[in-house]
């Protein structure tokens, strides 16, 4: 009976920083008035002047057909609530008697020669507020099969040296999977930092423009794999290194 050899588990990881794809910008379109629907209509209106302002630097609404454009938008929801505001004498937050409409966009934009001229139109409204910007790398990235590969070629390594420090050589690879698969903890076999900056486009009598500047994001993948070691020996591992 020929020797099974002995079985060899590992966790290959690998990390590269590339340039984003994409970002997402959240804005927030809001108005206060005497009603709920005075709010609403203002709100509404806000929202259309805005977004006129974006089709003219070339934006599409979103939906099915828009695909990757260079940039779009997506009306989200739409709260409406009391606004209050704090009272001195009581020490409380008292309703003021108007209404508040927001609504939530979503701006994307992949050409990122856009984004000053994105961040000129957003710091210009009164309504407008930029909750935040976050950078995304796509699924299909280029980079992607690379790091996958380096994860591979980590565990690689990582087999032959625990096969090495047993006298032995790696024989044959018996299971390449997404980590977790093999058993162990289920981590994410792939994920994409969205690295976030927070820019606000209210503040101060002149509006300043935020800082639109596209940030590198990390991908990063793990696998789990199991090899084959022959010629190992436990008289090998107990000697001193």
């Amino acid at each position: 009976m020929s020797d099974p050899g002995l079985l060899v588990s590992v966790r290959g990881e690998a990390r590269r920083m590339v340039a984003p794809d994409y970002a997402q910008v959240d804005v927030t379109v809001a108005a206060s008035r005497g009603s709920t629907a005075e709010a609403a209509r203002a709100a509404a209106a806000a929202q259309d002047s805005l977004t006129a302002d974006l089709a003219a630097l070339g934006g599409v609404a979103l939906d099915a057909a828009a695909g990757r454009r260079p940039l779009t938008w997506s009306a989200q929801s739409m709260a409406t609530y009391a606004e209050h505001a704090h009272d001195k004498d009581t020490g409380q937050y008292q309703p003021t008697g108007q209404v508040t409409a927001a609504v939530t966009v979503v701006v994307t934009v992949r050409a990122f020669g856009l984004l000053d001229a994105l961040g000129a139109v957003l710091a210009g409204r009164e309504p407008v507020t930029v909750q935040g910007v976050t950078w995304h790398v796509d699924w299909d990235n280029p980079a992607w099969p690379l790091v996958r590969a380096d994860a591979v070629k980590a565990a690689l390594g990582k087999g032959r040296d625990y096969a090495a420090a047993l006298g032995g050589t790696l024989r044959s690879v018996e299971h390449i999977a997404d980590a977790g698969l093999l058993g162990g903890g289920s981590p994410q076999s792939g994920f994409t930092s969205s690295r976030a900056m927070r820019a606000a486009s209210r503040g101060g009598e002149e509006p300043i423009a935020p800082s639109l500047d596209p940030v590198p994001q990390e991908l990063a993948a793990f696998i789990d794999a199991r090899f084959t070691a022959d010629g190992v020996s436990l008289t090998r591992a107990d000697q001193p290194g």
